[in-house]
């Protein structure tokens, strides 16, 4: 099967404000969750025990291969739902990750990570792209590059649409290495707020709701203007340049 599939003509400029909308929706759920914890984000990694904190980098890695792995192996068991489903889902686990505290949320972090590989292999499905292709498989990683629902880092979540590397055997893990110490952080933010005495469960889910929604709008935009691209015959650099500039933001390049 080929990863794409092409369809008929396309409005660009309409398309290309339905994902600028798409970008300002996904943005807009870290200050849902911050104003639900009542804490900002650059601080809550530091709640963490030190040991946790001297993991998460390697840790996050390792779960990153795990969980494409495990995503797309599911694909054959479990159909792609519908994007409030996943959040429903998501949502429900960090609840239950975030009742006992650390060490459940340990628990349910990789759990979490699949989930979301599952609902951004559902967007790259759902623009008509394979994602047990390589490319489609890189393309998912990535999109765990943009900063995350927490950060205020706007420019890099743009930098996440263009950055390209060479597809060769060892692009996936230049990849993967690249975006786990990024990750990580992200992460470490949604452990240390299910760590909250009490107030645990209900931060598990907040952080859980924010994530997916947030990587699932990111993902939409991500493959929506690979699709774009094709279907309009415009280079995809020339889309996110345009993207940025409906935005407001500076371009960046990866």
């Amino acid at each position: 099967m080929s990863d794409i599939v092409t369809v008929g003509p396309v409005d660009i400029e309409a398309e290309l404000d339905r994902l600028a909308a798409r970008y300002r929706r996904a943005g807009s759920t870290g200050i849902q969750v911050l104003n639900l914890l009542g804490a900002q984000a650059e601080g809550l990694i530091e709640q963490l025990p030190a040991p946790v904190r001297a993991r998460l980098g390697e840790g996050t890695e390792r779960a990153l291969r795990i969980a494409l792995d495990a995503a797309q192996g599911s694909r054959g068991v479990v159909p792609d739902q519908k994007g409030w489903l996943n959040t429903a889902v998501a949502t429900a686990m960090g609840a239950a990750g975030g009742f006992g505290g650390l060490p459940t949320a340990l628990v349910e972090l990789p759990v979490t990570t699949t989930v979301l590989l599952r609902a951004i292999q559902g967007a790259a499905a759902e623009q008509g792209f394979d994602p047990a292709t390589e490319s489609v498989r890189f393309d998912c990683i990535r999109v765990f590059s943009a900063a995350g629902p927490l950060s205020h880092d706007d420019g890099a979540d743009l930098g996440f649409l263009s950055v390209r590397l060479t597809l060769t055997g060892a692009s996936m893990h230049r990849m993967i290495a690249m975006v786990a110490p990024r990750l990580a952080t992200v992460l470490g933010q949604k452990l240390a707020a299910q760590t909250v005495p009490v107030l645990g469960a209900v931060a598990g889910a907040a952080t859980n709701y924010a994530y997916t929604s947030y990587y699932q709008e990111m993902a939409q935009v991500h493959f929506g203007l690979r699709r774009l691209a094709i279907d309009g015959d415009v280079p995809h650099e020339d889309l996110v340049s345009d993207l940025a500039r409906r935005l407001g933001k500076r371009r960046l390049n990866g």
